[in-house]
């Protein structure tokens, strides 16, 4: 017996519809936590591989460079595994890219050169960029209309647990390596080991996962994009109605990857450059300083992700309430502000310990209405399609946006020295949130309609 529709949304799913939302969400759980354990561990991993005595700047530099070619891979993951995605079907290509993601990532353990490194992090991008479409197409499609909102909001809420864990494996990989149980400078590899777990699950994808009852009716009636995937970007930049809610959907998304990208990624920078100077300042042995430093980035970090996970909770049931719009416009005004404010006045590991939380939760936010809002933009048989396509397009601007950010950073600002150059660069990048806000007027409101069909 099915629970009423004004039941909670949680209340209102069967045993397959749990396993489905579970599935979904460990693949995207296990996504971002191999974005995150590469953020924690590119830095360590170039000083390791770049000959002794590269200077810390250009390791920096090199360091956005494979993190722009993570995103293009990313990017590139996306457009092609969201079009398969509706020629195939999502159960299926779900498998193929979380396996891809974990094996490229396990294959970083082998790295000897930069290049090397640079080649799996493009691949294991690729592997990346394919699962948000897929997910939250496949939760969209199997679950009931009046569950999908809470549900997918949760899918989003989850995947900063994947964050969390991350910062808590490196902070065990960091002390094996201080205890001698891993060989100096090299724990950054037995971080990208432990990324190629998420393979076993393709076990369980393979055996128990089936394909949307929703697609399964457009393939029968044969309205499925036909021939080699760039028939289903032909479909969708053709027809009027879908081509504008693509435009309108790649606006509102690449506002948001662009600003945790190109902006929010960045603050560890200036937390390293702030707290080395506050903890200087106070007289602290110059021997304890890095493991000092380091000890108060990942609380602030930690205390991020919680930030990150209330507000995305609180967009989920602003879009529940209030509707998609008034949500993505309280939630680009909070990251515009909250991020010119922390990047101004960020100074010491007390000041992060309330303002990294802060800005987290409304940078990520936004997150939870990509998932709600951009399957609700199309019908099944372009929805990985349009999804992922309006979700992977900000990888492009955002590895573009990382570029100039850190062109910003060493040609305009960095003759004020390395801190202020940090904060202006991010401050000049959250221009990124008014474009977002100027779209929104263009954006069909979504609340209460069932999933778009032909």
């Amino acid at each position: 017996m099915h629970a009423p529709s004004t039941a909670p949304w949680w209340r209102q799913l069967t045993g397959y519809h749990w396993f489905v939302l579970i599935v979904a969400s460990a693949a995207w759980f296990f996504d971002c936590l191999d974005q995150r354990l590469f953020s924690l561990a590119r830095i360590p991993a170039l000083t390791a591989l770049l000959p002794e005595g590269t200077p810390a700047g250009e390791i920096q530099v090199l360091g956005k460079q494979v993190t722009a070619l993570f995103l293009v891979g990313w990017g590139i993951g996306g457009m092609i595994f969201g079009a398969l995605g509706d020629r195939y079907g999502r159960a299926k290509m779900l498998t193929v890219t979380v396996l891809l993601y974990s094996i490229c990532t396990g294959l970083s353990f082998f790295s000897r050169t930069y290049w090397d490194f640079a080649l799996f992090r493009f691949l294991t991008g690729v592997g990346v960029g394919g699962v948000f479409g897929l997910a939250v197409a496949l939760i969209a499609e199997t679950l009931p209309d009046k569950a999908r909102t809470g549900a997918l909001g949760t899918l989003q809420v989850l995947s900063t647990v994947g964050n969390v864990s991350a910062g808590l494996l490196k902070m065990l990989i960091d002390s094996l390596e201080k205890s001698g149980s891993i060989s100096m400078g090299q724990g950054w590899r037995w971080v990208f080991l432990v990324g190629a777990l998420p393979a076993f699950m393709v076990i369980f994808i393979q055996r128990y996962l089936k394909e949307p009852e929703s697609w399964l009716r457009a393939k029968a009636e044969g309205s499925l994009p036909k021939g080699n995937f760039l028939s289903s970007y032909a479909t969708l930049f053709s027809q009027k109605k879908w081509r504008k809610n693509m435009i309108v959907g790649a606006i509102v998304a690449s506002t948001g990857v662009v600003g945790l990208w190109a902006i929010g990624e960045y603050a560890v920078d200036l937390q390293k450059n702030v707290f080395r100077t506050h903890f200087q300042q106070m007289g602290m042995d110059p021997a304890g300083i890095g493991a000092a430093v380091n000890k108060a980035i990942s609380n602030a970090y930690i205390l991020q992700m919680i930030g990150a996970a209330i507000g995305m909770s609180l967009f989920t049931k602003l879009a529940i309430s209030m509707g998609r719009r008034t949500a993505f416009f309280i939630g680009f005004s909070a990251a515009l502000l909250s991020t010119l404010y922390v990047y101004y006045n960020m100074s010491t590991p007390q000041d992060a310990y309330w303002m990294m939380p802060l800005m987290g939760g409304c940078q990520l936010a936004v997150f939870a209405g990509f998932a709600i809002y951009l399957p609700e933009l199309f019908p099944s048989s372009l929805r990985s399609t349009g999804t992922s396509f309006c979700y992977n397009l900000g990888r492009f601007a955002a590895a573009a946006g990382s570029f100039f950010s850190a062109q910003l950073a060493t040609g305009v600002f960095g003759k004020y020295g390395s801190p202020l150059m940090e904060r202006y660069s991010a401050m000049t990048m959250c221009v990124i949130f008014l474009v977002g806000l100027a779209v929104l007027p263009f954006a069909p409101e979504t609340k209460g309609k069932p999933l778009p069909e032909e």
